[in-house]
């Protein structure tokens, strides 16, 4: 018997466990085909809300955020991207060069959000290619339209929204709402906007979960709002 889910995937573009989260809860939610029909909602996180809009060499922001080695970081990058490649997703081996400002992107999935939920989740997964495996500059609007492109979105209207700054408050305030609520890390899985699963999980972590969660739901129960 089918159960309806909603998800809030709540995580940033510069966030790699949250490439490796979304994966992982795909490839659960590929397994419960059948059990599971879920209803995914992206949620705006900042990880560094002030980055300016050259962004920062990924070394020295690491260092001075968290006091890491380049030994360490280096360790952190080879275990990221193997954790990565289990879940099929590819992490470039250099890692990245610089970490950027994602506010513009959180715009666009915001907008892409109203236009359906399937391109919104495709905006995402373009978004996170495009920086960790590919190396491009989220915080580049023409990389950011390419990506809109890509997911089934108007070019014309990506760019459009990009440059009159559209959806700026309505991120703003879910930035808030989700801050408010105690989310301060990222990526965190909101299930029926009361269970909460935090951080790159397994598969099998996410897939146990939702079985639970689903048993506990009423049959054919539909999602709530947002």
């Amino acid at each position: 018997m089918t159960r309806h889910l909603k998800i809030d995937f709540v995580s940033d573009i510069s966030c790699p466990w949250c490439a490796i989260g979304l994966a992982s809860l795909e490839r659960a939610l590929d397994s419960l085909q059948g059990q599971v029909v879920a209803e995914l909602h992206f949620q705006p996180f900042e990880l560094n809300p002030r980055m300016g809009v050259d962004g920062q060499d990924i070394a020295e922001h690491l260092t001075q955020k968290y006091g890491t080695t380049p030994r360490q970081q280096a360790a952190a990058r080879d275990a990221i991207r193997e954790r990565g490649a289990g879940v099929g997703f590819d992490f470039r081996k250099e890692g990245r060069g610089r970490i950027y400002n994602t506010f513009d992107a959180h715009r666009l999935l915001h907008w892409a959000g109203t236009v359906g939920r399937g391109r919104q989740h495709a905006l995402k997964k373009a978004l996170l290619k495009a920086y960790f495996t590919d190396g491009k500059s989220p915080a580049d609007r023409q990389v950011l339209i390419d990506a809109a492109v890509q997911a089934g979105l108007d070019r014309a209207d990506a760019a459009r929204i990009l440059e009159e700054n559209e959806y700026a408050a309505e991120v703003r305030e879910r930035e808030r709402f989700f801050t408010d609520h105690g989310i301060n890390a990222v990526p965190a899985v909101i299930i029926d906007d009361r269970h909460l699963i935090q951080g790159g999980q397994l598969p099998e972590v996410f897939e146990q979960a939702l079985r639970q969660i689903a048993a506990e739901a009423r049959p054919g129960q539909p999602p709530t709002g947002r």
